[in-house]
């Protein structure tokens, strides 16, 4: 027995643990925010106690008989499920006392994995009265959860859907009675997380509704990631219970709306409110009744629009300086309906974001209202409090508002020009020389902890601040002609600072939105050709491999060359990396090593084949800001912008059809610069063989 109970120790261990007492969130519990929970103002309802009863001897050898046999490996598929049931059928009134015991619950844990979808159910009915008692505890947290994704797997039976809805609603209905208890537990929260997508029809382990990473929400706020739309569904692997699902939020709250208080700062049931406000988007009905009351507001006009109380607001704006609501908060502000983001906007946070902006919880709600804004109004009024304070907010050290701001200016197309020159002045003064603005966003920590920051100098050896290249990024692409400061201060940068920069992943990635923007190309290459010498270096490293690919996309023949060559020197360690191949491949290195005339003749002919692309399209400097209004409109539309996709699929083919004698563009049915294009039905259709043979005749 006593080698059986290591086992068991060692798999508790696999499976992960808890503390009840502890308030600290081990692995399964997490935010994925920048921000750690306080737990010193959480507060437990009172918990009525369940004496939990000694198992029999009998019972345990029983139980422990099961666990050997699964162990053994010695039941068929067959028998499994016969086995699993009848063991079920032994729990029959001590579902309690087996769930939490540290031992018999992984036992249960395979035979709820193993048995058919009516011995669950019934397991399931059988210890409604006691769910709630065994989801809040650390061993029996782990059986209803299983029993929770044993279900998620048997749904993909339609024919059982009654039976297990009649099952949750059993479940649902004893824990609407003292929600509570359950949402404030580390333990039944989670339980109440998993329960909540199952009812939704989601994967339970779908990191979209239980842990949202930081970096994903960094990526969404800043436009490097869209951000989930009301039209854009979920991925569902059942149907779903979506009637259960309303009713369980919004009863666990109408049960728990005199203990709002102790809801809105605790830890574990904010997590619990997350996950129910994302599951409920597109339900803006329910949503619009749910969200006044996490607000703590009882009286809500509903008729009249009119959803936050007055009296209210002052509450709020203290609440969200906590860093439990503050988390809920950046979820109401993603999930409301426009109407009532509207009333957040102007009624609690308007005349309050540069204050917010300065509290280390209160700044990410206003990154989140940022974010989320929906019109260019909106981005008039966070620009009258927030546009004069660009460099307080930084010598604050909040610049994920700055780049919010930034990254909202260029999303709703308006306020660009004035980003650009607010950042420009809060780096740099009038008499000073645009040479150092990017080194100093480079390094934002480092200048503005300098006291004399006109002596501020790069900082070598030091990492680059992470949101100061996200800034730099999203200035890249602005239009060119507001953001000259920018350019001259990273073409003019020293070779030394280029490289040290190229060699970090943060400053890799403003290089190369350098190099995409729509900067001249002579300033593009006066970049690239002071990284000469140090190609073959960069290539070797994932981060810098990206940059050699775009260093040379941007460059001219002799600047590509002189990169392929430094490629070609380490080609055999460049092949041992993970990005190697692409590169070589991406390049042609081999095709350069072995026949360097042959490599020049393909190269001319992509640079003729896209010369003569830019000819009949535009080139990007050229008509730069055209493509920014019709991306501006198909934006305004919400539609899918279809030509960037048709021309990245034109620019492919330029590079698949070098091997064919037929020029790329005549396939397409154009003609050079001077010459009349034949009609055409298709726009991209390739000339037929008629065309070709009565060209022929002509000639």
């Amino acid at each position: 027995m006593g080698k059986e109970e290591n086992s068991y120790k060692r798999s508790r261990r696999k499976n992960g643990n808890f503390d009840a007492n502890s308030n600290k969130r081990t692995g399964r519990e997490t935010d994925g925010l920048s921000k750690t929970h306080d737990s010193s103002h959480q507060m437990n309802s009172p918990q009525k106690s369940l004496i939990r009863k000694q198992i029999d001897p009998e019972t345990t050898k029983y139980f422990s008989e099961i666990a050997n046999v699964f162990e053994s490996n010695e039941v068929d598929l067959d028998e499994r499920a016969d086995l699993c049931g009848n063991a079920l059928e032994e729990t029959r009134g001590k579902e309690f006392q087996l769930a939490t015991d540290y031992i018999i619950s992984h036992t249960l844990q395979m035979l709820l994995e193993g048995c058919d979808v009516h011995h669950l159910c019934e397991f399931l009915q059988s210890c409604t009265e006691d769910f709630p008692y065994i989801a809040m505890d650390r061993s029996g947290s782990h059986v209803v959860e299983t029993a929770i994704k044993s279900l998620a797997m048997h749904l993909q039976d339609k024919e059982v859907y009654s039976l297990v809805e009649d099952t949750l609603t059993m479940i649902c209905k004893v824990i609407v009675e003292n929600p509570v208890d359950m949402m404030c537990n580390c333990h039944g929260s989670h339980v109440l997380r998993s329960l909540l997508s199952l009812c939704k029809g989601v994967p339970l382990d779908s990191s979209e509704f239980h842990v949202t990473k930081s970096s994903t929400v960094l990526a969404e706020r800043l436009n490097f990631k869209g951000p989930r739309s009301d039209g854009d569904a979920p991925k569902l692997v059942h149907e779903g219970f979506p009637d259960l699902l309303k009713l369980l939020v919004s009863g666990m709250l109408q049960c728990a709306q005199k203990d709002i208080k102790t809801l809105q700062i605790d830890q574990y049931c904010s997590l619990v409110l997350q996950t129910a406000l994302k599951l409920l988007v597109g339900y803006d009905e329910e949503l619009l009744k749910i969200i006044p009351i996490l607000l703590g507001c009882n009286k809500a006009d509903i008729a009249n629009g009119e959803f936050i109380e007055l009296n209210k607001v002052r509450d709020i704006l203290h609440l969200v300086k906590e860093n439990s609501f503050s988390h809920l908060m950046e979820v109401i502000l993603e999930v409301a309906p426009e109407v009532l983001y509207n009333e957040l906007f102007t009624k609690v946070f308007r005349s309050s974001l540069f204050e917010l902006s300065s509290d280390h919880c209160g700044n990410f709600v206003v990154q989140a209202l940022i974010s989320h804004a929906r019109h260019q109004d909106h981005m008039e009024l966070l620009w009258e409090e927030l546009g004069p304070k660009f460099k307080d907010i930084l010598e604050m050290g909040r610049p994920g508002v700055i780049a919010s701001v930034i990254a909202a200016s260029q999303r709703l197309h308006t306020h660009e020009n004035k980003c650009s020159q607010a950042l420009v002045a809060a780096v740099s003064s009038e008499s000073e020389s645009p040479r150092g603005i990017v080194p100093r966003i480079l390094f934002l920590d480092s200048y503005f902890s300098c006291a004399e920051k006109t002596n501020w100098n790069w900082q070598g050896g030091l990492k680059i601040h992470v949101i100061g290249s996200l800034i730099l990024q999203k200035v890249f692409q602005y239009p060119s002609e507001i953001i000259q400061p920018y350019i001259t201060s990273i073409s003019s940068m020293e070779p030394d600072n280029i490289l040290e920069a190229a060699k970090d992943t943060g400053g890799a990635r403003v290089i190369e939105a350098f190099l995409g923007s729509d900067a001249s190309l002579k300033l593009k290459r006066r970049l690239i050709s002071k990284l000469r010498g140090h190609f073959g270096e960069l290539s070797m490293h994932m981060s810098g491999s990206f940059t050699v690919e775009k260093c040379f996309t941007s460059s001219n023949m002799s600047l590509q060359e002189a990169i392929v060559s430094e490629l070609s020197a380490v080609r055999s360690e460049l092949s041992k990396t993970k990005q190697g191949p692409h590169l070589i491949r991406k390049l042609d290195i081999d095709g350069y090593a072995a026949r360097p005339d042959q490599w020049r003749s393909r190269q001319a002919s992509k640079q003729s084949a896209y010369q003569e692309f830019n000819a009949t399209f535009g080139s990007s400097d050229n008509k730069s800001s055209k493509n920014r209004n019709f991306l501006a409109e198909t934006s305004k539309n919400k539609k899918t912008s279809q030509q960037p996709e048709g021309l990245k699929q034109m620019r492919k083919e330029i590079n698949d059809s070098l091997d064919s004698p037929t020029p790329f563009l005549s396939g397409l049915g154009f003609k050079r610069k001077g010459q009349k294009a034949e009609p055409h039905r298709n726009k991209y259709a390739r000339t037929s063989s008629d065309d070709i043979s009565k060209r022929k005749k002509k000639k």
